[in-house]
């Protein structure tokens, strides 16, 4: 849900489909965050969490972006 906050403009995709994205994005960030090697971290792992965010906020925008074009082929617009 934060990640459809921080996107500009509002997002057509459904709700369900906010999570189900957001959930996949932040899946990203957790194996950037390992590939990167910050993964595990003593205290709060910042770097990996807004890894999550921002991978959640991809996903998310690409997410919204085909479910507009599925849409609008579906009912016939451009």
């Amino acid at each position: 849900m934060i990640a459809r906050i921080l996107i500009p403009g509002k997002q057509q995709i459904p709700l369900w489909l906010t999570i189900v994205l957001g959930m996949i994005g932040s899946l990203l960030g957790n194996w950037a965050a390992s590939g990167l090697g910050v993964a595990e971290t003593k205290g709060v792992d910042w770097t990996r969490h807004l890894l999550q965010l921002a991978g959640a906020v991809v996903v998310v925008a690409i997410g919204d972006r085909l479910w507009v074009g599925m849409r609008g082929r579906r009912h016939g617009e451009v």
